[in-house]
């Protein structure tokens, strides 16, 4: 059952990173189409309240030219321009120099027709003959920015309710999408943990079965076929405690003590060095006694097992593996493949491959980023292509 809830809980953090990563894309598209249609709408009804306006000041203009027409006829009687209390007005002439002006707003654009400013609406006509020199009667009424604001108002309420609506449609047709995938994964997560259980009772019998034969007392033939069952299980074994501390990681709870790192190291390299005599790879190691790390004995087994073994596995045949043992540090150095920058940038991330001509699934370098994270071990990698990878790893005793 711990398996399953750990399972589940990876499932979950996964769907998080999928919904969230679509429902941002969905979000920013949806604001741009619902900003859209809201701009749209909005110049909709602006224009059509201005068709509204300029049928009333269409017929404000016929009465203003109308006046005009008596004032060019009877100037030497009358001498005063004509004045409305419903609107103001404005006269230019042909290089559109002001004649006379009533007008409260000096932002005119006599190209247009009508239009609107911040608190005005302009509204331009060309009468047929030029009277008093008139070209253009510029006519301008206050605007309702009343009507407005809550035009605006409504534009934003229908936006943050459409937005909330198109967001849960998008959530739940994403789940909808996810289900057929998830209910696979689950199907696949059970097989693995099936198989990973099913598979630790055997090994286990098979290693301690072979530590149990005395191969000195073998013909070499015979020697040799045992140490490569050895070494198959071990591999087999290493992967399945890698499987497993994955699986029950969130849900075991550390048991942190003293540990003499100086003993653990030396047994690990021990064990590892059958594997080590397969690629003819020599391990130089330089440990400092009665170095000390408080910590749970497991995951500092699982973080120098699974550095040993990519320091083998990664290696050239024949070559060399350098380890160090200090107070708070520790350093295994190898001769292998190496790494660009751009690949140990990636080193610790979950699944990751470099060369898929080596075995693995690329876990092993993430439980131990996993395990230095939780104790504060600082992790320094040093690569070069062609050249080898150096782990430094460094904590506070």
């Amino acid at each position: 059952m711990l398996v399953l809830k750990s399972l589940d809980i990876d499932l979950t953090q996964s769907e998080k990173r999928t919904l969230l990563g679509f429902l941002s894309l969905y979000s920013f598209l949806t604001i741009v189409i619902l900003f859209f249609i809201s701009f749209m709408y909005f110049n909709f009804q602006k224009n059509l309240m201005l068709q509204e306006k300029r049928i009333i000041l269409q017929e404000y203009s016929n009465d203003l030219i109308f006046r005009l027409k008596d004032l060019h006829i009877n100037f030497d009687k009358y001498k005063f321009y004509p004045r409305d209390e419903k609107f103001n007005s404005a006269i230019y002439d042909s290089d559109k120099k002001l004649i006379f002006s009533t007008l409260e707003s000096n932002d005119l654009h006599l190209d247009k027709v009508i239009y609107t400013t911040e608190s005005k609406i302009h509204f331009i006509k060309e009468p047929e003959s030029y009277y008093l020199g008139a070209k253009y009667v510029v006519l301008e009424i206050p605007s309702n920015n009343l009507w407005l604001e809550t035009l605006k108002k409504e534009i934003f309420i229908f936006v943050i309710l459409a937005f909330i609506f198109m967001i849960f449609i998008g959530y739940f047709l994403l789940k909808l999408f996810l289900k057929p995938m998830r209910d696979s994964l689950h199907l696949l997560d059970r097989f693995i943990k099936d198989t990973t259980h099913e598979l630790n009772t055997p090994v286990s019998a098979i290693i301690t079965n072979v530590e149990m034969i005395d191969t000195s007392k073998l013909d070499e033939k015979l020697a040799k076929k045992i140490k490569r069952i050895d070494i198959g299980a071990k591999t087999i074994s290493n992967i399945y405690e890698d499987l497993t501390f994955l699986t029950l990681n969130n849900k075991i709870i550390s048991q942190n003590e003293i540990l003499d790192l100086s003993s653990i190291v030396k047994q690990r390299v021990e064990y590892f060095k059958i594997l080590a005599e397969v690629k003819k790879i020599t391990i130089s190691i330089d440990i400092e006694e009665d170095v000390t790390i408080y910590s749970d004995k497991k995951k500092i087994f699982k973080l120098i097992d699974n550095l040993l073994s990519n320091a083998i596995k990664y290696n050239n045949i024949a070559g060399f593996i350098s380890l160090t043992l200090k107070k708070g540090f520790l350093s295994i150095k190898d001769t292998g493949k190496g790494m660009s920058e751009e690949q140990t940038a990636q080193l610790f991330q979950r699944y990751k491959r470099f060369d898929n001509s080596v075995g693995g699934f690329g876990i092993g370098l993430n439980i131990v980023s996993m395990i230095a994270s939780e104790y504060n071990l600082d992790i320094k990698v040093i690569s070069q292509l062609k050249k080898g990878t150096n782990m430094e790893i460094r904590w506070q005793e």
